[in-house]
């Protein structure tokens, strides 16, 4: 029998941190000059990306509760925002109480703008409205 728990514990290639947007294979049309951006595809970040974009800041308890996700996962992922420049991190104090307040950044608006309208483009064109 094959050992397949060699293949689990290969550790994944790194993401590049410039390399977040690429090209749709197959596109035609509008939307094939328009890139998905892999980086707030994944689920938790187009969250968290979703939920700055209707209010100017969120600490990182009001994330968590809104998200419903454990404080490794947002803390992981609001990472890679804001290496991205999607997000914008303040730390501080509330007596000794260390308190983290994330907001979207002009860059973060803008590239969920992007991935909003290729996801609209791809609706289109999936239901044959092309024009």
């Amino acid at each position: 029998m094959a050992d397949r728990s060699a293949a689990r514990r290969t550790p994944a290639a790194p993401e590049s941190r410039t390399s977040h947007l690429e090209p749709v294979a197959g596109q035609a049309g509008p939307a094939a000059s328009l890139e998905l951006d892999r980086l707030i595809h994944e689920r938790v970040r187009l969250a968290i990306v979703s939920a700055l974009a209707v209010t100017p800041s969120l600490t990182f308890a009001e994330l968590k509760q809104v998200l419903g996700t454990t404080d490794g996962n947002l803390s992981v992922h609001a990472r890679k925002l804001e290496e991205a420049g999607y997000l914008a991190c303040r730390k501080s104090f509330v007596g000794r109480v260390p308190r983290t307040e994330y907001a979207l950044t002009d860059t973060g608006r803008a590239a969920l703008e992007r991935y909003v309208a290729h996801m609209e483009d791809l609706i289109r064109m999936m239901k044959g409205d092309e024009g």
